[in-house]
């Protein structure tokens, strides 16, 4: 399951993360921009997913995020579905563990802000998700 954070409009980055995991031989169901918390967890609920991504592009996924991953990890049923963010998580452009030491406290398996996030994005695939043929 893919997600925009209930703050961020933007779009682009969720189409080329949906075909990017396309390409890798999963099912992809994106739930768009601004996903309101509420629906995000409906929706995580009745589908099962195997893994929840959230990408932001406006700066407020710290604080989107953290709200949007306490959320899930409040029902049981999801509290052990991998759930990685990234893109721009703050408007100051910060990276490292400022940033991903608390969306991991707070839930999160992984967190992707940095300048090597593709290809740590990649290598997470390859360890918690299996591919369906």
């Amino acid at each position: 399951m893919l997600s925009g954070v209930k703050s961020d409009s933007h779009t682009w980055n969720l189409v080329y993360l949906e075909l990017l995991l396309r390409e890798r031989g999963h099912d992809v169901l994106n739930l768009g921009p601004c996903v309101p918390v509420s629906l995000l967890v409906d929706e995580a609920v009745a589908v099962r997913p195997d893994l929840v991504v959230f990408s932001t592009v406006n700066g407020h996924g710290l604080r989107d995020g953290i709200e949007a991953i306490q959320a899930l990890r409040a029902r049981p049923i999801l509290a052990e579905v991998p759930v990685a963010i990234g893109g721009k998580l703050d408007v100051a452009g910060t990276t490292g563990s400022a940033l991903s030491d608390p969306l991991l406290a707070a839930g999160f398996t992984a967190v992707f802000n940095d300048d090597q996030m593709l290809d740590a994005f990649h290598a997470f695939l390859d360890t918690v998700c299996v591919k369906r043929d």
